[in-house]
């Protein structure tokens, strides 16, 4: 992320709106909360197909990639922690904006706003690579053929 781009971007010399980031942080829970249960579809989805897995490779990929979201799930848990410690900070910062100069606070926001913007890219690939696998397995293995029977 540039750092033009960041949320701490101040207003004036010195002047830091805690309480947009602290809504800022609560966006970043909801997201985070719908990453969750994205990730709960993607296990739900690779548990229906897996038990019809017959080949080695295709059960390899896809043993690798519930690795991945398994991973994937408790680094959002751990990020969520994160974010809730924060934003209860933050609201110490509304609340008291004398005590809030700490600037490294605003460095410990810049890095939490840092790798939730890392958390997203990584989610977003390894989504994109259930779906191929999942496609790529159905197509080989035949699924669609052995469900009719």
């Amino acid at each position: 992320m540039d750092n033009n781009n960041k949320s701490t971007q101040q207003n004036t010399i010195g002047e830091v709106n805690w309480q947009e980031l602290y809504i800022l942080t609560d966006h970043w829970k909801s997201d985070l909360n719908f990453y969750k249960d994205d990730l709960r579809f993607l296990h739900h989805l690779i548990d229906k197909y897996i038990i019809w897995i017959t080949k080695d490779d295709n059960l390899n990929l896809v043993q690798e990639i519930q690795k991945n979201l398994f991973e994937l799930r408790n680094e959002g848990i751990d990020l969520m922690k994160e974010v809730i410690t924060h934003q209860g900070n933050l609201g110490l910062m509304v609340e008291n904006p004398v005590e809030s100069s700490n600037p490294q606070f605003i460095k410990d926001h810049e890095n939490l706003e840092d790798k939730i913007s890392k958390f997203v890219k990584l989610f977003r690939s390894n989504r994109k690579e259930a779906f191929n696998i999942t496609e790529y397995v159905i197509d080989s293995e035949e699924l669609p053929n052995i469900l009719k029977n």
